[in-house]
């Protein structure tokens, strides 16, 4: 990727490590990945956004890759992964950013636009629900219930480190590729990946995430709907994460669109790049 530079920022009492590329003058585009990527989940839209003029910025989230990793759960529920967020923007002397999130990445995306809107110019979210649409498509679709049992699994100490972690992360690799399109991931693109995870204590503090959900961070968002724009952008064949969620977290957001993408898993940013780069500049130019 041309004109690509790397940034370590003290946010929030850590420092994260981040991509940032495009103008300083530019407006400010934050790219949140999720479990289990790092900034490099981002690499199709990073180059496309900063040479339309804004200046992009994707940092490996808490805990991941080459940023911090606090030790200790409490240090990674909601508000602290919000915070840094607003650390990132305070860092670039913005008082607003456009915010894009990405599965975990978009879950703090949901949460910064609910709770602290002036920090939010426009909100983009890929697959991935607003938190309160979750318990809500519980109850009436038990089979998305089975498919987030994992998470309940990633919330046991120790041994998801060990399940995940054994045989070069042989687990993590195959449940990437089985979800995704043929040819989504190159070998040398999981390369990359299995750098990311084997990084000291990368493991506990991504898994962390999961844990730190105990601590019921999400309950204490507020019952008003979300008043910044949003665009929700799904692909339909996302094996964890059913259409009913995107539909149920409209309801959530006093101005919403959303665009269902088919030929697409969960990981759709990197099997339909121009479709969601296309969604992506048409909603910041509305």
């Amino acid at each position: 990727m041309d004109n690509l530079s790397f940034r370590y920022i003290k946010t929030n009492g850590i420092t994260l490590h981040t991509a940032v590329a495009g103008p300083e003058d530019g407006p400010l585009v934050i790219l949140l990945h999720g479990f289990p990527e790092f900034w490099f989940g981002w690499k199709n839209q990073i180059q496309p956004l900063a040479e339309k003029g804004y200046q992009v910025v994707a940092p490996d989230q808490r805990g991941y890759n080459l940023s911090d990793k606090p030790e200790g759960i409490d240090y990674y529920t909601i508000d602290y992964l919000r915070d840094d967020v607003i650390g990132i923007i305070e860092f670039f002397h913005k008082k607003k950013a456009i915010i894009i999130g990405h599965d975990w990445g978009g879950a703090v995306a949901w949460h910064l636009a609910a709770t602290r809107p002036e920090y939010v110019e426009k909100l983009i979210v890929l697959n991935i629900p607003h938190p309160r649409a979750m318990p809500r498509v519980f109850m009436k679709n038990p089979l998305q219930w089975m498919k987030s049992s994992y998470i309940a699994f990633f919330q046991l100490p120790n041994l998801p480190e060990k399940a995940l972690g054994m045989r070069e992360f042989k687990v993590m690799q195959r449940g990437i590729e089985k979800s995704s399109n043929p040819d989504a991931f190159s070998t040398s693109e999981i390369a990359q990946y299995k750098t990311a995870w084997s990084q000291s204590d990368a493991l506990t503090a991504m898994l962390n995430w999961y844990r730190a959900i105990r601590k019921g961070s999400f309950k204490q968002l507020a019952e008003s709907k979300i008043n910044v724009p949003v665009r929700i952008i799904w692909g339909l064949g996302d094996q964890f994460l059913s259409p009913m969620l995107a539909k149920e977290s409209m309801s959530f957001c006093e101005e919403v669109n959303l665009a269902f993408v088919g030929e697409a898993t969960h990981w759709i940013q990197h099997e339909q790049p121009e479709i969601v780069n296309h969604l992506i500049d048409q909603f910041i130019n509305e």
